[in-house]
């Protein structure tokens, strides 16, 4: 069976299995959006310095053996265990990291080896420093280790033509000294992805003008360019637009045509008759929902041209809420990232009780502790009012309350999502 166009599913929102206009679960959200999204197809070639943060479109395949020789392990004495005759070894050499033992080592003879120095020929073993007594260039062996111990073999690690990396990884720091470790100079990885976001209202003043009666400081744009920092998109600022039919519908069509994805906060409330949602409708494929979940009850998502949109509540806490929970994910996967599931979650106890209605999924703001045991807690951080923005900078996690959870005494057991890393 195909699945249904966005256009389909707008028309005649029955055909999406357990939709419900009135309460759409969390987890079916991020599936319905899910099956829209492809990733950017263009590449460029990038150094490795430029790549830090960049979605593989290759896979790597390593050039050599890694190692490429057998060394040492260990700081130690290297000796062939098969001809070992006893306990004492003829020391004839050195080999240092870099600088290798020119010769070949005979049955109760042995050099002594520098950690990652080539195996001289003729041996297999290395015999740590700390098990060995030497008396001139004698050593005696306090303990015979086993035969190849403290060696590390070619191709160990990689062998030569394996794949190391796989398209659609996201380079990490480690990622970058591996692929140098393997002579790599540059990488061939999806093009950044561009992304346009403004707020929308009357009531939203630039930072650095005073504030009339009514009106408050355009918070959400800083919160969104700060979560679309961490993930190194291309961004496209357009401001804090008032409610003006036609300066919306300019901006909202010049962020389309110029960006891949292009994310609003404020105006898409569901029975709400504003100027946003008019435009929505009419430019583009665009379904707008009630989460059951607190805080973000409304969310708008779809299409502006070729563009992706995400339409998110205009409350702050809701706009960072409503981003991880949805956005971050797309995000990802248009970036052409591989496996992008929502972000892990596991259980501790919560030191105090909680008042919740079960029936939606609640993210209250968290901090995660430990106690004078050293065990893992979480307490939410104090009042839970989607425009506290203050209880985000306190949190640390999310308290992840499914729609089965209601009230919970302390000491309950809770699921937590860290924020430490992506805020």
């Amino acid at each position: 069976m195909t699945k249904p166009s966005l256009s389909q599913l707008i028309s005649d929102p029955s055909c999406m299995d357990d939709y419900d206009p009135n309460s759409m679960p969390v987890d079916k959200a991020r599936l319905f959006i899910k099956q829209f999204l492809e990733p950017v197809a263009e590449t460029e070639t990038l150094t490795l310095h430029a790549s830090l943060g960049r979605v593989l479109a290759q896979d790597i395949l390593s050039p050599a053996n890694v190692p490429n020789y057998d060394n040492s392990a260990m700081d130690g004495y290297a000796f062939n265990a098969q001809s070992l005759n006893g306990q004492q070894l003829k020391v004839i050499g050195t080999a240092f990291a870099g600088k290798a033992f020119n010769g070949t080592v005979a049955a109760d003879e042995c050099v002594r080896i520098m950690t990652g120095a080539a195996m001289p020929e003729g041996t297999d073993t290395v015999a740590i420093q700390e098990k060995v007594l030497r008396d001139g260039d004698t050593i005696t062996l306090s303990e015979i280790p086993k035969p190849q111990a403290n060696v590390r073999y070619a191709g160990e690690d990689l062998k030569h033509g394996q794949c190391v990396l796989s398209a659609g990884h996201l380079l990490r720091p480690a990622d970058l000294g591996l692929l140098a470790s393997l002579g790599i100079p540059a990488i061939k990885a999806y093009r950044k992805l561009k992304v346009a976001f403004f707020s929308t209202g009357d009531e939203l003043v630039a930072i650095g003008k005073p504030l009339a009666t009514g009106q408050v400081y355009d918070s959400n744009r800083y919160t969104l360019f700060g979560m679309l920092s961490r993930l190194g998109v291309e961004m496209i600022d357009l401001g804090a637009i008032a409610d003006d039919p036609q300066l919306l519908e300019h901006t909202l069509l010049n962020a389309a045509a110029q960006a891949d994805v292009v994310i609003t906060s404020g105006g898409v409330s569901v029975g709400e008759a504003d100027y946003m949602k008019e435009l929505l409708s009419k430019h583009g494929q665009v379904m707008f929902w009630k989460i059951a979940m607190k805080p973000g009850r409304p969310l708008a998502y779809g299409k502006i041209g070729k563009a992706h949109y995400f339409g998110l509540p205009g409350n702050p806490v809701a706009v960072m809420v409503t981003f991880y929970q949805f956005v971050r994910e797309a995000l990802l996967s248009m970036m052409g990232k591989a496996a992008t599931p929502a972000l892990p979650m596991f259980k501790v106890e919560c030191t105090t009780p909680i008042k919740k209605l079960a029936g939606r999924t609640e993210f209250q703001r968290g901090i995660l502790f430990t106690d004078d045991c050293g065990t893992w807690k979480v307490k939410p951080t104090g009042a839970q009012g989607s425009a506290i923005l203050s209880s985000m900078s306190l949190a640390n996690c999310f308290i992840v309350l499914d729609e089965s959870v209601g009230n919970l005494d302390a000491g309950a057991l809770v699921q937590v999502q860290l924020l430490d890393g992506i805020i």
